[in-house]
This record gives structure tokens, C-alpha cells and sequence, in this order.
């Protein structure tokens, strides 16, 4: 479980992007986080995988403090950031550099998934588009078999079969263990993927709850948000 207890952030003197946020993201579900541009979508994740320091308050990882980044916390951690780049290597090179960092990597499972995007497994990342390397990062992410994954805006730079193809990758590398956390403004893309929904709004959370199979709201993750949304601004 990843818990935020009382979290404070801000960017250097600007305003805090987090006063006291408190929440608790469980294990074993693909959630959706939500929220308006500079609601701190990107910056949680951030946190989340120790790459940014709180404040004030603490984030634990199964009960291991984020701040103090152990190897034991790291390794169970996987980040997809929106920009990212790759070293200008064969594939096979930088497979064997993450590998170190990560026990559980599974060949078999990144087969798959270069198999779902239709991926050759003896590409060169120097040659690739950035949707191209997008999902390269994303095949690494999943079959890095980390109980935390960690994406930001994961479609972006994806054409309309590479989306179809990221939601039938990603459930196909899921297990009961793990936990899928994307932040996205692209609901379309991932709305028939998630079953758990959180909402931001700086220091507030608005909605974290389970996507119900028969909630009809949750086919229309864009009506649903803007509901959440617009009730907040009445209370």
C-alpha cells in the first residue's frame, strides 16, 4: 500500500502544490488519476517513487518511509514519465543495464508485450520514433515486474492502434500483486482500462473509489469527472 500521511510540497517560493494531502492507494488494481493542469498529477508520482522530496508529512511504500529510498522500496517502484529518453543503444544493451535494477524482470513477459505492439526484439532505440520508444519504455516498465507502476501521460505520442495496442499490453502484464497508477487528460484512451478512479485537486481528493462494472458513469470517464468536479465547487 502507498499512503500519504499529512503531505506538503511546493516548487522552491512558489504557492504549495500539496498541503497535508492525505490518501491511500491500495494493491492489485489499474487506477486513473485525474485533475485539471497544475493540480499535481506528475508531481505525486514524483514523490511517489522518491524522485521528489515532501515537505512536510511523510509517503510510505509497504510501510517503508519514500524519503529514506532503500534499495527494498526502489525495486518495487517503476516510473514511465511523459518525456523520457533512451540511450542511442542496441536493445539488448539496455536490457541488461535495467535487469540489474530489477530482480523480478521478466524476458518472457517483455516478449509479450514487444509481441502486443508488434515490436522486433533486436531494435536499436537510436533508430526509433518517439512513439516507437514510448512503447519500448513502457514493454521495460511492465516486465521490470515491479508491485508499483508508475506512468504519466502514457499514450501521449501514441497513434490511434498503439493506444488500442497500450490497454491490451497493460492488462495483459497485470497480476493480482500489482498496481497500475496512470495520470492522464487522455480518458478516452484509458477508460475501459481502469477500475479504480482518483480525482485530484492540489491538496484535496476529490474521488478515490472503485470503478463499478455497472456504473454507466464509468464508461464516460470525462462526464464523470466533471460531475465530481462540479459538485466540489458547490460545497
Amino acid at each position: 500500500m502507498i499512503r500519504f500521511e499529512n503531505v506538503g510540497f511546493a516548487y522552491k517560493k512558489s504557492r504549495p502544490v500539496f498541503e497535508n494531502l492525505s490518501l491511500e492507494l491500495g494493491e492489485g488494481k489499474i487506477c486513473g488519476l485525474l485533475g485539471s493542469n497544475g493540480a499535481g498529477k506528475s508531481t505525486m508520482l514524483y514523490l511517489m517513487s522518491g524522485l521528489l522530496r515532501v515537505k512536510s508529512g511523510n509517503i510510505e511504500v509497504d510501510g517503508m518511509k519514500v524519503s529514506e529510498r532503500r534499495a527494498a522500496m526502489l525495486n518495487k517502484m517503476f516510473l514511465v514519465p511523459e518525456e523520457f529518453d533512451l540511450p542511442s543503444v542496441p536493445l539488448e544493451n539496455y536490457l541488461k543495464m535495467i535487469k540489474m535494477f530489477y530482480p523480478s524482470f521478466s524476458d518472457e513477459l517483455f516478449k509479450k508485450c514487444l509481441d502486443g505492439f508488434e515490436l522486433d526484439p533486436y531494435l536499436h532505440l537510436g533508430s526509433l520514433s518517439m512513439g516507437q520508444k514510448k512503447k519500448v519504455f513502457i514493454c521495460v516498465a511492465l516486465a521490470a515486474n515491479t508491485k508499483y507502476l508508475l506512468m504519466d501521460e502514457p499514450t501521449n505520442g501514441l497513434d490511434i492502434v498503439g493506444k488500442s495496442q497500450f490497454r491490451k499490453v497493460v492488462v495483459s502484464g497485470m497480476t493480482d500483486e500489482k498496481t497500475v497508477l496512470i495520470s492522464t487528460h487522455q480518458v478516452h484512451d484509458v477508460e475501459r482500462l481502469l477500475d479504480h478512479l482518483m480525482v485530484i485537486d492540489h491538496s484535496r481528493i476529490l474521488y478515490n473509489k472503485p470503478l463499478e462494472e455497472d456504473d454507466e458513469n464509468a464508461l464516460n470517464l470525462e462526464k464523470m469527472y466533471l460531475e465530481i468536479v462540479g459538485k466540489s465547487k458547490e460545497i
